[in-house]
Formats: C-alpha cells, structure tokens, sequence
C-alpha cells in the first residue's frame, strides 16, 4: 500500500511539474507587446483598447487619451513628439502596471522617442509597488 502511495505521489508531482513548465508565455509585457505587433490597425486609442482587453490581463482596465508632456512612469521627463498618445492601465492603483500606444508626428525619430522612453522610466512611479520590467517595440509611426 505504501509503495502505491509512493509511486502514485510521484506520478502527480511529475504531472504538476510538467503542467508548470510547459506553457511557452512570456511576460504580461512581452504578450502585449506581440499583441500590438500583431495588428496595428486604427488609432492609438483602438489599439490600447484591444490591448487592455487581453485575456492576459487579469484585472478591469480603463484606457484614457494623453498629451506631450509629464507622463506617468517616465519621472519628471517630459515626453513628446507625438501626434495622439494613449495610456491603458489597471482601475486599482496598487498593480504596478501601465501601458502606452503612441501615434509618432511625422518626422520623429521612432528608434530615438523609444529610447527616451527607455531611459527616463520609472519602475518605482507607483510609489508603493514596482513593475517588474519595461517592454517598448514599434510598427511603423506606432510606439508600445
């Protein structure tokens, strides 16, 4: 009986651990991101719309239009350079989460806007928790 026991404890550790690892996702930024890649289609609004409802994100979200300047997430950078600018995030405050899709003005460096992204974000800007990465990408005047 205790050997039945043992092998059938082991065979549902073996199962557990295979059902653990073998899932091929990548991060809630990552999936976003190939999501946005995916299909760029209409306006930054459009896009962050579909973007919040990804199965993915496993809270109710809300998207709200931004302008250049002070953004949250970037400290006290200011950014600009885009024509129409989106932020999608969670409705409680407390999930170190928020995302962006930006519409570039003609003549903007995209590789350049990213990069400013990049330097100036802020993974502490929610002041009591911290995201645990910063995930940018771009399709044509489009910037996550």
């Amino acid at each position: 009986m205790k050997k039945l026991l043992a092998v059938l404890l082991i065979a549902v550790m073996v199962m557990s651990l295979a059902a653990c690892g073998s899932g091929n996702a990548g991060t809630v930024g990552e999936t976003l991101l190939e999501d946005f890649k995916g299909d760029v289609t209409g306006s930054a609004q459009d896009i962050a719309d579909r973007l919040i409802a990804n199965e993915i994100i496993e809270f109710a979200g809300t998207t709200m239009p931004v302008e250049p300047g002070l953004l949250a997430g970037f400290d006290n950078a200011e950014i600009t350079g885009f024509k129409e600018g989106v932020m999608f995030a969670p409705m409680m405050g407390t999930i170190p989460f928020v995302g962006y899709v930006f519409d570039l003005e003609e003549g903007t460096d995209g590789a350049a806007f990213m990069q400013t992204l990049k330097d100036n974000a802020d993974l502490r800007w929610n002041v009591c928790v911290e995201a645990d990465e910063m995930v940018t990408g771009s399709v044509g005047s489009k910037v996550f």
